[in-house]
């Protein structure tokens, strides 16, 4: 058994060459079973899959119990005819994937790729527009091929639920220029 900065290591020459001799290696370098390497090995692979991903984590809470929750804000969706859908959506997820979740029709024919305008939404308030990232040249782009356009137009994908726009209004235009496909019927994926 050899040390690598405080790690030991299988040296070359203590390679196992079998499975039985790979059990026994691990029995001597752990002085446990192989079951309890692999129980180590895969609890390390997942401690560091979720560093890794620890950005998907942001937002999350854990309540008294112990178990976690994602934190969500409420939104408000107005369709053509005025209803008004209210749902809530995490922290970190688009408009349009909220809408598709809770069967808004709101079309998205570009899965939120950046290249189409069917899912334009209307912020129906100046102070949550406010509040959002300012457009990128690309939704600038797609906004100006958007039926109904106005000074408060955003593409539901390009729009995130963050704490602060919490209580957001977003109307639906009365229709969507869809260039692939005319008469498409959205379904949520």
């Amino acid at each position: 058994m050899e040390t690598d900065g405080g790690r030991e290591v299988l040296s070359q020459s203590s390679q196992p060459t079998s499975f039985a001799s790979s059990q026994q290696s691990v029995m001597a370098a752990y002085g446990r079973p192989v079951d309890w390497a692999c129980d180590q090995i895969q609890w390390r692979w997942m401690e560091a899959l979720l560093k890794r991903h620890c950005s998907a984590l942001a937002g999350k809470e854990v309540n008294n119990e112990g178990s976690e929750h994602k934190e969500k804000i409420t939104v408000t969706f107005v369709d053509k005819d005025g209803d008004e859908n209210v749902i809530q959506v995490p922290i970190g997820m688009s408009m349009l994937e909220a809408a598709h979740e809770n069967d808004i029709e709101l079309e998205g024919a570009c899965e939120g790729s950046l290249a189409c305008s069917t899912c334009h939404v209307i912020v129906m308030d100046v102070d949550y527009y406010n509040k959002l990232e300012d457009p990128t040249d690309e939704e600038n782009d797609m906004l100006d091929l958007a039926f109904g356009l106005t000074e408060t137009s955003r593409l539901g994908c390009q729009v995130i639920a963050k704490p602060e726009l919490d209580g957001l209004r977003l109307a639906l235009p009365a229709a969507t220029r869809n260039f692939a496909v005319d008469g498409y019927v959205p379904k949520p994926h």
